[in-house]
């Protein structure tokens, strides 16, 4: 039982630290100025894809990747792009918008977000193929979540750092290019394999 939780959370804490989810985090917490509503959506939608990879990981496996991997680059071009015409300087009436909405819609933004990223994505592919190899599902389940919410948490600290130390237009022009370029390489990824 505890093979299957720190294989599962070696494995996935390694594999998300670079990943796009932690990149989304980052910008969310930037954009919303919410951190613990953020973590925690992002942690929701984490618990949701987990719960997927361990109970029906084997089907997603039998998808065809060219699909998923399409609507994903499709998903960080569009982000990309919105990101990069953003009006540039987000005044201080934006600030406070972005501030003022509710914790529940900040955590929901964040879910949706990460939700719709996180499909199909390595780390749950990952863990369905642990999930496979120990009879300890709860336990696999259970290590990773731990590690991708330890990852959020630290996407969420750096993003806090950031929005206090670097002025938002320039977080958001790197993030646009960054969507960007996580967009063009998956989808030269899902044609190319």
């Amino acid at each position: 039982m505890l093979a299957g939780f720190l294989v599962a959370f070696g494995t996935v804490f390694l594999a998300e630290l670079p990943d796009k989810t932690m990149v989304a985090s980052l910008v969310l917490t930037t954009r919303f100025h919410r951190p613990l509503a953020v973590w925690v959506g992002v942690c929701a939608a984490f618990a949701l894809h987990v719960a997927l990879a361990v109970t029906i990981g084997s089907l997603l496996r039998r998808l065809p990747d060219t699909p998923v991997q399409v609507v994903v680059a499709v998903l960080f071009l569009v982000g990309g792009v919105l990101l990069l015409r953003g009006d540039g300087e987000e005044d201080g009436d934006g600030r406070e918008e972005a501030a003022s909405l509710s914790f529940r819609r900040v955590a929901l933004t964040a879910a949706s977000v990460v939700g719709l990223a996180e499909f199909g994505d390595l780390t749950q592919l990952a863990t369905a193929g642990i999930a496979t190899r120990y009879s300890a599902a709860v336990a696999v389940a259970l290590g990773a979540w731990c590690a991708l919410a330890s990852v959020a948490a630290l996407a969420v600290t750096a993003g806090r750092w950031i929005t206090r130390h670097v002025p938002l237009h320039m977080v958001q022009r790197i993030a646009g290019v960054v969507f960007l370029g996580f967009g063009l390489f998956t989808l030269v990824t899902a044609f190319t394999g």
